[in-house]
């Protein structure tokens, strides 16, 4: 059922001032991800593999790689640096962590899945890393600290990020770590960069044509001279299990009311498959695929949701201050703060649906074809 447009913009101001009750806010979000598995499911699987087929030829013919990494910025990665840190774990990991027991702290379950990513991406001690979209930092400035004589890069495009991991990393007395702000539509590195090892961490859901993002990934991995020195690709994102879609932000013919999380958080995004990279083989070869229940992304988003609360004061006045500060009304910044409410609520509940089985965490690791 479609809410007339009235119903909508009342209950999106109740959500932007924090008024409608979040076991509510819940229960819509469950009935809307209920919505979203009628939407891509075509009937048969016939037909879902048919319709896949349809999107992934469609993706290859784009002509960037990514649509608007601008609005990446705007929603996530340039909002104000003190607030995200206040919602986040000690590492400022903003990604799936690890909860093997389901009783881990936020802290040891961070550790794990960094730990994770060393073990999984076979990461040693001297070897040249790229950490590709390193967010504020977490894996970066834990990799420079684990493996000293290692030469840690991170590309970001958001330049208060670096200015975030750079600060950190003097305070840390890290010398290793080098980060780059560019846009990877565009940006290449020389050809005397090259790297052992590249690991992406939630940056492919920002992304659309995967051909011509593993084409150029591939041309940053040192060559091999045998199968010991081999240099791999590891990615991790999140993912449905068997269905790729884009988060469109614009409304339908009908006033479709689920586009809020491509208007405020995934603007040009999408929702990988668990399978999806499989069929983008022709630069890069599969050696290992891992998945990881949504329960463990979705005990993250919940830790992050209790800090924000638990800082609900110093997070008001830091947005309404960031916002202030970007020529925009201070009440904008309110509305920041009950939007990360609700999507870190959205989130979760879509993590924890069919107990973790629907969407969840896919882990790759790859090599040069």
């Amino acid at each position: 059922m479609t809410l007339p447009d009235w119903a909508l913009q009342l209950g999106y101001e109740g959500l932007d001032r924090g008024l409608i009750p979040d076991f509510i806010v819940r229960l819509a979000i469950r009935a809307l991800l209920r919505q979203r598995l009628r939407e891509i499911d075509h009937g048969s699987l016939e037909a879902n593999n048919a319709a896949k087929m349809a999107w992934i030829k469609n993706v290859k013919q784009r002509t960037c790689i990514a649509d608007v990494p601008e609005k990446s910025n705007e929603q996530h990665y340039e909002v104000s640096t003190k607030f995200i840190l206040s919602t986040l774990g000690p590492h400022a990991k903003y990604s799936a962590c690890l909860f093997p027991t389901g009783n881990e702290s936020l802290e040891e379950a961070e550790i794990l899945m960094l730990e994770s990513y060393c073990a999984k991406a076979q990461l040693q001690d001297g070897q040249d890393v790229l950490d590709l979209g390193c967010g504020w930092g977490s894996l970066s400035l834990y990799l420079a600290q684990k493996y000293p004589k290692s030469r840690i890069t991170g590309l970001s495009n958001s330049s208060t990020q670096k200015t975030h991991i750079d600060a950190t990393a003097k305070l840390r007395n890290l010398t290793n770590l080098n980060i780059i702000t560019a846009d990877i539509n565009t940006y290449d590195f020389p050809t005397t960069s090259r790297f052992d090892r590249i690991i992406s961490i939630e940056m492919f859901e920002h992304m659309k044509n995967y051909q011509i993002l593993l084409r150029k990934v591939s041309t940053w991995l040192k060559p091999g001279i045998n199968s010991d020195s081999e240099s791999l690709l590891f990615i991790h994102i999140f993912c449905h299990r068997n269905t790729p879609y884009h988060f469109e932000d614009t409304e339908d013919q009908d006033g479709d009311q689920s586009n809020w999380m491509a208007q405020n958080f995934f603007s040009g995004g999408t929702m990988p498959s668990h399978d999806l990279l499989l069929y983008f083989q022709d630069d890069l070869t599969l050696v290992q695929s891992w998945y990881l229940s949504g329960t463990h992304y979705s005990k993250t988003l919940e830790a992050w949701l209790k800090l924000q609360d638990q800082n609900r004061e110093t997070g008001l006045l830091e947005l309404q201050a960031d916002t202030k500060a970007k020529g925009q009304d201070p009440t904008e910044g309110v509305k920041a703060f009950y939007r990360f409410r609700v999507f870190y609520m959205a989130s979760s509940e879509l993590f924890n649906f069919n107990g973790g089985q629907e969407w969840g965490i896919g882990h790759y690791l790859f090599k040069r074809a």
